[in-house]
């Protein structure tokens, strides 16, 4: 599956065009993150697999430096919501990295990714891909539990003989 060629807004006021961004790179979508304070609503609470946002983005800022090391390029995390309401998030949770914004759903029509609606919005569905220069390579999908999503992508990592060789040039990996 190719990347579309979408620029996406991110967390740091620039536009990301993932399809352009060379070697390795893993991006984490999700539904939501809660804003402080906020009342979950039951009708959240009752959609399977909805909760987890906050874990699933703190699992992949605690183990950053392992994917540096195993040759990743760039993490991102992408979910509907607007970049301003993303930047809460990403400076409340400590993110080291980019949260992007696809709040026309563009990205997520044009890969057909899953969704969910949830009281009047379209939502991403929780899945996680790894893109090679423009080129998805593995898909996790469902991912559960969100808490251990990072640690997932690393094992896969792993299982592929990890380091930035493996991912650099033009080395291609099988999508499965």
């Amino acid at each position: 599956m190719t990347i579309p060629p979408l620029s996406l807004p991110a967390t740091n006021d620039t536009l990301v065009k993932i399809s352009s961004l060379q070697g390795l790179v893993i991006l984490f979508c999700y539904p939501r993150t809660g804003a402080p304070g906020e009342t979950i609503p039951d009708s959240w609470n009752s959609i399977p697999g909805a909760r987890g946002c906050t874990p699933q983005a703190c699992s992949f800022r605690d183990t950053q430096r392992e994917f540096m090391t195993a040759g990743v390029n760039k993490i991102f995390g992408l979910s509907t919501q607007s970049s301003t309401y993303q930047q809460e998030a990403k400076t409340r949770l400590h993110l080291p990295f980019e949260l992007l914004s696809d709040e026309k759903l563009d990205f997520v029509e044009a890969l057909s990714l899953p969704t969910i609606d949830w009281e009047g919005k379209k939502l991403t569905k929780r899945i996680t891909l790894a893109i090679v220069d423009g080129k998805v390579v593995k898909i996790w999908y469902p991912v559960f539990p969100p808490d251990q999503s990072a640690q997932q992508v690393l094992d896969w990592l792993a299982q592929e003989k990890t380091g930035a060789q493996k991912f650099g040039g033009n080395r291609r990996l099988s999508v499965t």
